[in-house]
């Protein structure tokens, strides 16, 4: 963290004074000033002037000019920016200076115009130590800081590493400080590796304090030259009921990467960070991962976890990658019907000619739909359905436009017309379902389940359709999914039970139309699955209060190769010795009348007021809640091409590449940036207040009497009204 010392006493009157030609010399004075060390004064005929030593810029030299003009021109200098100026600021004061406070500052409507102001700190860079102090207007250059400054800046911003070597740049940085020396791309690599390793020592110290257990997400990327990556990110619940995400590791695979090693570069990673022994869940973008992989990654880190079995980490599919999979199976059946519609979009914005005749043929057959017609992106599937059903409204259009114009050969029959309003009616409830999902940027599990059982009924009437298209196509679609339900199915039920407003309840009304006459064996299936789970957490807790856990964390420990031969033992003393009358966390949650369902409902909140009252249920419904049921980026929802490194992240060593991924993640996610930034604006705020005249400024801070919270807002007035 370091400081930055802002001068605001300078006078109001803050710009160089222009040489005048009418300016008249008058006697000369004895120059005692110390800025008179840096401007050697010349008479010429009557007028004096000040010519600076440094840039040889010629100011007025008059006595009644005096010497502030001359004091600001040097602060300016960039020819003298490593030069110590400290001397130039002692300014004689008529009243007592006036301390600012970032922590309080307060603005005295009666303010008066020759107050001024003791120098305000600004703390805006978490990385910089806290004895190091930079002045703006004596600070002396510091090359290394400088370009450590710069790799993080490309790192924070996803900047290319080549940004040094741009003209543009270079210029720009030359401008502002002619002494710093660009370096090569290397030596920004080295920087930005450091700051890495600084950073992810952090991360790890952080990851080792939770008290809570670790989800596990497992993403595949790729590149435009068919490269493959595996970013494998942490999911989690922190201390103060916040859901987090930190990226761990970002992989690049090699050309004879197959699948089975999947589980060995898994297996590293959580040795690596040395997070095994808190692993809750995995998370896969694909449900066609075989379950060997899977189920190999799970008793290796079983072994070090005797207490909790294979069947105890849950394996999970991303939902998001699921709907994405079955509206592609949609797109490929009705490919035809689509290449239609695109043509005839194509032919009726072909010309203005064509394109007045459509309007003309809407107008008469009573179209009065708002929506123009328009062309979809293909690898953007949400934007094709939007076009289906755009082009659905004008179907009356499309096919009155056949009469009156031979040239159109793209027309639809009436049972096209049909498939495309059957499948357009599809995607609009995957279109809802995924707006939900992609609607914060770390949602808890608990809002999957309705979703994904609303999908659920959808299909199953879908694949009873009397028509032999639409059924063949339904069909598709349920089998991929039945594959999805019969992984996920579990842990989806666990998270809805543990939202307070649901319990059993939901799941018992969703499971009712889903299995008919067979739901109360899958309610059972559930009830005995959240029983199971809590009854390990249950031992867990004993663990930890018998002292034989890990320090800080919730999982019972066993020195690594160790074996416990005890360990049967504690979970017979756990299982005999409950009193039969004693009511568990869980027995007396689910008895307990449902919470009211409200729009402004935080489930996270919810859990940490009532923490005291369920301790070993709320342990278990951290875990179970920040377990991503998505992997896909908001941004990428309705994106049928995947995740795609960019070109100047894939042309970069691998050590590089995955440093710069990593540490972006970890400093864009900082806490406490946002405060950090309002407080450095803020000082921007008080120096453009005291550079306007004492009138104006007193008329400003009467209207708008500024606060710390909205000193962002304040700042942006202040620079777009001057």
């Amino acid at each position: 963290m370091f400081d930055i010392q802002i001068q605001c006493g300078l006078n109001s009157q803050a710009y160089a004074m222009e040489i005048s030609n009418d300016s008249e010399a008058k006697k000369p004075k004895r120059l005692t000033s110390v800025v008179w060390n840096h401007f050697e004064r010349i008479r010429k005929a009557d007028i004096c002037y000040a010519v600076c030593v440094h840039c040889n810029k010629r100011l007025s030299g008059s006595s009644n000019s005096g010497t502030t003009h001359l004091r600001n021109h040097l602060l300016r200098c960039l020819k003298r920016s490593n030069f110590d100026v400290s001397q130039l600021l002692a300014v004689k004061r008529k009243k007592k200076d006036t301390t600012v406070s970032l922590a309080n500052i307060s603005f005295d409507e009666g303010q008066r115009k020759e107050e001024c102001i003791k120098p305000t700190f600004a703390k805006f860079e978490q990385e910089h130590k806290k004895d190091e102090i930079i002045n703006f207007v004596s600070s002396k250059f510091d090359q290394e800081r400088s370009q450590h400054d710069l790799a993080r800046m490309i790192i924070l911003h996803g900047y290319p590493v080549t940004l040094a070597e741009q003209v543009g740049f270079k210029v720009f940085v030359k401008n502002l400080q002619p002494l710093f020396e660009f370096l090569p791309n290397s030596s920004i690599e080295i920087s930005c590796i450091e700051i890495y390793r600084r950073e992810k020592e952090k991360v790890f110290e952080m990851i080792s304090k939770l008290r809570g257990r670790i989800n596990l997400s497992i993403e595949m990327w790729s590149s435009a030259e068919n490269t493959s990556y595996l970013c494998l990110s942490a999911h989690y619940i922190d201390e103060k009921w916040t859901l987090q995400k930190k990226v761990l590791n970002f992989l690049t695979l090699h050309s004879s990467y197959t699948e089975d090693l999947l589980p060995e570069v898994i297996i590293k990673s959580l040795d690596e960070w040395d997070i095994d022994c808190k692993l809750f869940a995995l998370t896969l973008d694909d449900c066609s991962v075989d379950d060997s992989i899977t189920l190999r990654i799970k008793e290796r880190v079983s072994e070090k976890r005797p207490f909790l079995s294979t069947r105890q980490i849950l394996d999970v599919r991303s939902a998001a990658h699921l709907i994405t999979s079955i509206v592609q199976d949609a797109m490929d059946a009705l490919h035809e019907v689509i290449q239609k519609i695109r043509e005839s979009i194509r032919y009726i914005k072909s010309s203005q000619e064509v394109q007045g005749k459509f309007n003309e043929i809407s107008q008469s057959a009573g179209i009065n739909f708002q929506k123009a017609l328009f062309l979809d992106n293909p690898l953007h599937w949400k934007s094709t359905f939007i076009m289906l059903e755009t082009a659905l409204e004008y179907r009356s259009a499309f096919s009155l436009l056949q009469e009156h114009d031979t040239s159109y050969s793209s027309t639809l029959s009436d049972e096209e017309w049909e498939w495309a309003s059957s499948v357009a009616g599809y995607l609009k409830l995957l279109v809802e379902i995924m707006n939900i999902f992609s609607g914060s940027r770390f949602p808890t599990s608990n809002i999957f389940f309705p979703e994904i059982c609303d999908i659920h009924i959808q299909l199953i009437d879908w694949s009873r359709s009397s028509d032999h298209f639409l059924r063949l196509m339904a069909l598709k679609m349920k089998s991929k999914f039945d594959k999805y339900w019969s992984k996920c199915s579990l842990a989806l039920a666990l998270a809805a039970v543990l939202d307070p407003r649901f319990k059993l309840k939901l799941v018992e009304y969703y499971y009712s139309l889903i299995y008919g006459s067979t739901a109360l064996e899958r309610i059972k299936e559930v009830s005995d699955g959240i029983k199971e789970l809590f009854n390990a957490y249950s031992i867990c807790s004993t663990m930890v209060d018998q002292g034989s856990a890990l320090p800080g964390s919730s999982l019972p420990s066993t020195s690594c190769g160790a074996r416990d031969r005890l360990k049967g033992f504690d979970r017979f003393l756990h299982e005999t010795s409950q009193s039969q009358s004693m009511t568990s966390d869980l027995d007396k949650y689910l008895e307990e009348p449902i919470f009211p369902r409200n729009s402004d409902f935080n489930i996270l909140n919810w859990w940490k007021v009532h923490t005291p009252r369920y301790p070993i249920l709320s342990m278990m419904a951290r875990d179970v809640l920040g377990t991503p049921m998505s992997t896909l980026a908001p941004e990428l929802a309705f994106n049928t091409g995947g995740r795609v490194l960019d070109s100047s992240r894939s042309s970069l060593n691998p050590d590089t590449r995955e440093a710069l991924i990593c540490t972006h993640d970890w400093l864009r996610n900082e806490s406490g940036g946002t405060f950090l930034l309002d407080r450095f604006i803020f000082s921007t705020f008080r120096i453009r207040v005291m550079l306007v005249g004492a009138r104006k400024r007193k008329q400003i801070l009467t209207k708008h009497k500024p606060s710390l919270y909205s000193a962002r807002w304040k700042c942006c007035m202040f620079i777009f009204y001057y």
